[in-house]
């Protein structure tokens, strides 16, 4: 009798242990390897720091996933999200059909409206009419690469970065007459004691959906149903127990999570 408690004992011990390891899936997330505030960007100690960091970890303890930051060149992320060097990447990718062709998407966890931003000593506004024959920067594999090419291409120029942050520092230093992206990113920005100095924000862009896409989702492998399902699950739970809100307040005045 003493034999088969023991046993038992044991088996209910390895019983908690399979189930603890498989409570805590490893994932690996990946999100671009640049600064981009107030989002991620590296800390004084090289640990990734930023609203996006906190809403994954939030995500990831909600959904019982040990999830592993993977930095990844932006260019890259989605032929790394395919190959299975990472499995999600949570990195303020937009929803657009044209990326849902390859990759499947979580449901929405905030959106942005894309903005133009220019020298202070220069009056224009965000429309093609009023960049036409200025030189316009934009990051690689991006929507903002898509739509100024579509909208401003014609008339414009339109110089390509592998970085939002170099795009950035030709703008300060003269060498572009605008740039555009993600409002809250170019506002990140305008706020650095460089952006106060130099430049202003001189409105947003005409939505166009098709290229904008339908705001900022977690992007998956095709076929990972299960992951999807985790995830959504997770984003519906921190929003309805006011993790989102508190994480959010922290970065922003103004509800990140968009219409």
């Amino acid at each position: 009798m003493k034999k088969t408690l023991k046993t038992l004992a044991i088996a209910a011990t390895l019983g908690v242990a399979f189930a603890t390891a498989a409570a805590a899936e490893t994932v690996k997330v990946g999100f671009a390897a640049e600064p981009y505030p107030p989002f991620t960007s590296p800390d004084a100690s090289g640990d990734w720091v930023g609203w996006e960091v906190d809403f994954q970890k939030a995500v990831c303890a909600q959904a019982k996933l040990d999830c592993v930051i993977t930095p990844v060149a932006w260019d890259g992320i989605i032929p790394a999200l395919t190959s299975k060097k990472i499995d999600m990447i949570i990195g303020s990718m937009s929803i657009t059909e044209e990326r849902l062709k390859t990759i499947d998407f979580s449901d929405k966890y905030y959106n942005t409206p894309t903005g133009i931003v220019g020298p202070k000593d220069e009056k224009f506004d965000a429309s093609p009419e009023a960049l036409a024959g200025k030189t316009i920067g934009v990051q690689v594999a991006t929507v903002h690469q898509d739509y100024a090419k579509k909208y401003f291409g014609p008339k414009s120029t339109i110089k390509e970065y592998q970085t939002q942050d170099e795009a950035n520092q030709d703008l300060a230093a003269g060498r572009l007459d605008a740039i555009q992206a993600d409002a809250i990113a170019l506002d990140a920005f305008l706020q650095s004691e460089q952006g106060k100095e130099c430049c202003e924000a001189k409105g947003n862009v005409v939505d166009d959906e098709a290229i904008l896409g339908k705001g900022v989702g977690v992007g998956l492998r095709k076929g990972d149903t299960a992951l999807k399902e985790k995830i959504n699950a997770a984003i519906k739970a921190i929003r309805a127990d006011g993790t989102y809100d508190k994480i959010s307040k922290k970065y922003f005045n103004f509800d990140v999570y968009g219409n």
